[in-house]
């Protein structure tokens, strides 16, 4: 696995780190390609019930890695084709559909910057941790690109239609304490204090009822575009699925014994 991604696995939280801290953690081919096939592996990994997605150094991640671009462009221009664009089928697309679809809560602890794709990353988690010092920058209309990484999807739904649109016609930093007002954010701490406040979420997370969060999470992609009839029998499918799990059944007889469940995952 290339070193621009690291992946560790304690007790049941994975945490996936964005490993370029001297390019501000911009995405480069390789880390696009690792990125993807960790999180793939997140998802697929039998021990890990919850991920905890982040970036080295001052950074959470800028986007694209503009200095490979400007090579895939001009080769565009001296080749022919539209390969400098196929990133977006490549790599974005993999990466946000294993994020906001993992089988398992996804927390991003929003170290820094977080910009184009890399706030689009953030946005697909399931809950963001911000340090006091990051922020958030739609940055496509700046480099005269429409979104990618599912900001059309992901970023309405977070702030309403109105605001997106707002911050993607006119792309700004977004500090870490307006992100909060504006709900991209769901909790902001101390720079110093987000990585124990964003491991010990993530942990809760990792105890909890695995399968239960994965049908939460698969309940409410599926019903945001669809009418209340098919979002009903959805939550029947679900719930009849959690009903038959060993995690039902422990919490249910935690409660008659008013103890604490200590839930597997199964």
């Amino acid at each position: 696995m290339a070193d621009t991604v690291l992946y560790e696995v304690t007790e049941g939280l994975a945490t996936i780190r964005l490993n370029r801290p001297d390019a501000m953690n911009a995405l480069n081919t390789e880390t696009k390609e690792a990125l993807r096939d960790t999180l793939r592996r997140a998802a697929s990994d039998t021990g890990v019930r919850a991920v905890l997605l982040t970036g080295e150094g001052r950074a959470f991640c800028v986007g694209q890695d503009l200095k490979e671009h400007v090579g895939a462009l001009t080769a565009v221009r001296e080749q022919g084709g539209g390969g400098a664009m196929t990133t977006v089928r490549d790599h974005y697309n993999p990466i946000v559909t294993a994020i906001a679809g993992m089988p398992k809560p996804v927390v991003a602890a929003v170290n820094g910057a977080a910009a184009g794709a890399g706030a689009g990353f953030a946005f697909a988690a399931d809950h963001r941790i911000v340090a006091d010092t990051a922020s958030f920058t739609t940055s496509f209309a700046g480099v005269a690109l429409s979104t990618d990484s599912g900001v059309s999807w992901t970023l309405p739904r977070l702030i309403g239609h109105g605001r997106a649109t707002n911050l993607l016609l006119f792309p700004r930093s977004v500090p870490a304490a307006e992100a909060l007002e504006l709900g991209i954010a769901d909790e902001v701490v101390p720079a110093a204090e987000l990585t124990a406040r964003a491991e010990a979420v993530a942990r809760t997370l990792a105890e909890g009822p695995t399968l239960a969060y994965a049908a939460i999470k698969e309940s409410l992609a599926y019903g945001a575009g669809r009418p209340l009839t098919e979002a009903l029998a959805k939550e029947e499918e679900l719930q009849v699925r959690a009903g038959a799990s060993e995690d039902h059944r422990i919490a249910v007889d935690a409660f008659v014994r008013k103890q604490k469940p200590e839930f597997r995952g199964r």
